[in-house]
């Protein structure tokens, strides 16, 4: 099966080639280790881990190796640790850890490589040697800049026009540049920031120059695919590539960039100054991962996803008829050769074609009508089994479905009686009209409350 996968370079849709099919290699930016993973960074680690899954489906799991670095240097870092009164070292490790168990959660696999910045700063200060040896980066009071001027296909990733590209990087002004579009490969440290020795003084790298080093130094000169989010085209992926490029003679960096669009909270952008910052953990305490995994699956990765309650219910709705067609019998001995691949294959199909999740869970939903139909156990454990071994392709269907069932209608439980709760409270408050907002809202999902003479709710029952 062939894999189609849209290119950020071309501005089109190409059939996947890797350099060599026994090793693919994939590169995607990691986090920037200062604060816990929003939604939106839950989207895109999600999408990539499908793209993984996959990749191993097609060539194999031994032929496949995935990067995600960790960005542990970095001045949002320095600024949080001042905040926080904590050592940096303190903060990145409890931040690591809190960052794989949110991934962990979502059903992300582990990448094969995981770098840090931190493990990789002489192989950093490697490439802006070769860099300024080949005269695309120079020394000016201390810092060390590469020479945007230098480099002739500079902006073909992002195609901005140059004033786009100066106004877009929000580059610092300094009399040190050669051009204000020039940007930093390496600054200098006060001694209460890190640093380490290097020609140019004790310092640190700039941010673009780590992901160059590190994707070098696991994935070599040149590889398949580099992924991140839509925000990352300029300047970070634009300047990886300039730094790569001009760092190994103009040889080709990456063949295929894959970028994931925004994530908004209820229609609207999600901001910590709108109040509407979600954290993956913050949602793991409302809803299993599994339901925030198949809700950030509910929308292309190339179109707008908006977070919402309802989109939640909807993923755990999703979940529960799955599993229940999980949960019939089935008979695997006497399924017929074939069968289940042959019912398997439209959700590959699905996924080859540039990741189409949405597609891929409708067809998911149909092969659950069909084993639902069916009255042969055979035929339904064919089909049983290529709904599993599509929401494995997935990161989905992974657990017990008895136990998935069971906490399920736990949590529903629990998160309906919680919402009578706040609603008797409103009544005793004399707050009607929440009390009817929220009265209104469980009756569109079916819940249907019944009062006593006293204003409390006796019980509540699915209609």
């Amino acid at each position: 099966m062939t894999l189609a996968l849209y290119n950020s370079l071309t501005r089109r849709k190409e059939r996947f080639e890797p350099l060599d099919p026994n090793r693919v290699r994939m590169y995607v930016c990691g986090p920037t280790v200062y604060d816990r993973a929003h939604i939106g960074n839950g989207r895109a680690f999600v999408v990539f881990d499908v793209l993984y899954r996959l990749l191993r489906d097609l060539y194999g799991k031994d032929h496949v190796c995935y990067v995600r670095n960790i960005t542990d240097v970095e001045d949002k870092i320095n600024a949080a640790a001042r905040a926080n009164n904590e050592p940096i070292s303190a903060l990145t490790a409890r931040t690591i850890a809190a960052f794989r168990d949110d991934m962990a959660a979502l059903g992300a696999l582990p990448p094969d490589i995981e770098p840090r910045a931190t493990e990789h700063i002489a192989q950093m200060i490697a490439m802006i040697e070769r860099l300024i040896a080949a005269g695309h980066a120079y020394e000016a009071e201390r810092h060390v800049l590469f020479a945007v001027a230098s480099d002739p296909h500079y902006g073909q990733l992002s195609r901005r026009s140059r004033d786009e590209m100066i106004a877009g990087a929000r580059v610092e002004v300094a009399p040190y540049k050669r051009d204000p579009a020039d940007f930093v490969l390496w600054k200098p440290s006060a001694p209460e920031e890190p640093g380490w020795d290097s020609p140019w003084g004790r310092g640190r790298p700039g941010w673009h120059i780590e992901c160059s080093a590190m994707s070098e130094a696991h994935l070599g000169e040149s590889f398949d695919i580099h992924g991140g989010g839509l925000d990352l085209i300029f300047p970070h992926h634009e300047n990886e590539i300039a730094q790569s490029t001009c760092a190994h003679d103009g040889r080709p960096f990456v063949r295929y960039w894959v970028h994931n669009v925004f994530l908004s909270v209820d229609s609207t952008k999600m901001s910590k100054s709108l109040g509407n910052f979600l954290t993956v953990r913050e949602l793991l305490d409302e809803a299993p991962g599994e339901a925030i995994r198949l809700a950030l699956l509910s929308a292309h990765y190339r179109d707008p996803l908006d977070w919402s309650e309802e989109r939640l219910r909807q993923a755990r709705r999703s979940l529960d008829r799955f599993y229940r067609a999980l949960t019939l019998s089935r008979d695997p001995v006497f399924e017929r050769f074939g069968e289940a691949e042959d019912a398997l294959r439209p959700v590959k199909e699905a996924l080859c074609d540039d990741l189409n999740t949405p597609l891929a869970l409708s067809r998911l939903h149909e092969l659950v009508g069909a084993i639902n139909r069916t009255s042969s156990d055979a035929v339904r454990s064919a089909l049983q089994r290529a709904l599993e071994e599509g929401g494995r392709l997935m990161g989905l269907l992974q657990q017990d479905p008895l136990a998935w069932l069971q906490g399920s209608a736990r949590d529903e439980a629990r998160r309906i009686e919680a919402q009578i709760a706040l609603r008797m409270a409103a009544r005793r408050e004399r707050r009607f009209a929440e009390a009817d907002k929220i009265r209104a809202a469980l009756a569109a999902e079916g819940v249907v409350l019944e009062d006593r003479p006293d204003g409390s709710t006796n019980w509540w029952r699915r209609e």
